[in-house]
């Protein structure tokens, strides 16, 4: 006798049609979310899915073929902060969703998922939804122990009754934008190493003198040109002009900046990445792509690669090597740790580990 799926005891009637999920911000975050999405479709195609987002992340998966609809979540600052909130209420359906998936355990996501209309709210207890989110949702998730960030998200179609296996990414690209990465890629002479400069936290990122360093190994020493990538925010450029104020490398090719679309083929079509724990090294993992993971301030058994790619971490988290800290969400002040050796003794795995494709 096995026991009843736990969403056929929310959902008698059969599955759920109108499923909404709320997960506003953060890349990576948004890239953890589409093998749920896709679990979802896998198990009830005919289900409708909605998700609530914010335009950054919006731009990254607006055309994936799992997701129906998005509702884009604009806040504004000061005292129209309220108004944002009001806004996107007005663009839920009048008819309840049967499903919110309230991803998200910040304060202004548990808003939005108290605001939408529906049946059932899952999410995280007590024990893990941060600013009372807890109060938001009638259906949550049992806390047993930290893990990967992507498995936490497992939990909800784990908690459902759903199998999340295989995971599934599935970022999709336009003919225009294949048409863009082939004549970039075709214009360098040798394949490109993607390298990620900073982040907008600065606790996460590595040292300008460290990237110089790289960078000019990786020109002379390891057969590749170095693309820099990135976003726009004045501490990736920041870092990224003081690298290569400081470099020796002269095959560079920079293109920080707003295009993440561009950012996302980049890395596509790249032999390698190296990357601080941020959005890309999320997005190169779906990718597929192989990528040198640089962490002293997360821990990578919690927002590492996930996977896959984990023999490739420079891991300044752990205070001397080889030492078995546990998975947790505390922060560390390690990415001193991290050496350029560390990076490059990473780089040649990748490169005899995971031949091109």
């Amino acid at each position: 006798m096995t026991d009843t799926p736990r969403w056929k005891e929310l959902f008698p009637e059969g599955p759920p049609l109108e499923i909404c999920i709320v997960m506003l911000s953060a890349i990576g975050d948004a890239v953890h979310v589409l093998p749920v999405a896709n679990a979802l479709k896998r198990h009830w195609p005919e289900s409708r899915i909605t998700w609530v987002i914010q335009p950054v992340p919006h731009r990254l998966v607006a055309d994936h073929p799992a997701i129906d609809d998005f509702l884009i979540f604009h806040r504004r600052r000061g005292l129209d902060a309220w108004e944002s909130f009001r806004d996107l209420a007005r663009q839920y359906p009048q008819r309840p969703y049967d499903l919110v998936l309230g991803l998200q355990v910040y304060l202004k996501a548990g808003v939005l998922t108290a605001l939408a209309p529906a049946r059932v709210k899952l999410g995280f207890d007590r024990h893990r939804a941060r600013d009372f989110n807890w109060l938001f949702t009638n259906e949550r998730i049992a806390f047993d122990g930290q893990h990967h960030v992507q498995d936490q998200y497992f939990e909800f179609l784990q908690h459902l009754g759903l199998d999340p296996h295989p995971a599934v990414w599935n970022i999709p690209f336009s003919t225009e934008e294949r048409r863009a990465q082939s004549t970039f890629f075709d214009e360098l002479d040798r394949p490109a190493c993607a390298v990620v400069v900073g982040t907008s936290k600065r606790r996460k990122n590595w040292t300008p003198e460290g990237y110089a360093r790289v960078l000019e190994i990786l020109e002379s020493d390891m057969g590749l040109r170095p693309v820099l990538v990135g976003g726009p925010s004045p501490v990736e450029r920041e870092i990224a002009d003081e690298t290569l104020t400081l470099t020796r490398a002269r095959t560079v090719v920079d293109t920080l900046g707003d295009d993440l679309r561009r950012l996302v083929w980049i890395l596509d079509g790249s032999r390698l990445v190296i990357s601080p724990d941020t959005g890309p090294l999320h997005i190169a993992r779906a990718l597929e792509t192989p990528v040198v993971g640089l962490y002293g301030y997360t821990n990578p058994k919690r927002t590492g690669p996930w996977r896959r790619y984990q023999d490739l971490v420079v891991d300044g988290y752990a205070r001397f090597p080889g030492e078995a800290y546990p998975v947790s969400p505390e922060y560390r002040d390690g990415m001193s740790r991290v050496t350029v050796e560390g990076v490059m003794e990473k780089v040649e795995l990748a490169l005899e580990k995971y031949p091109a494709g």
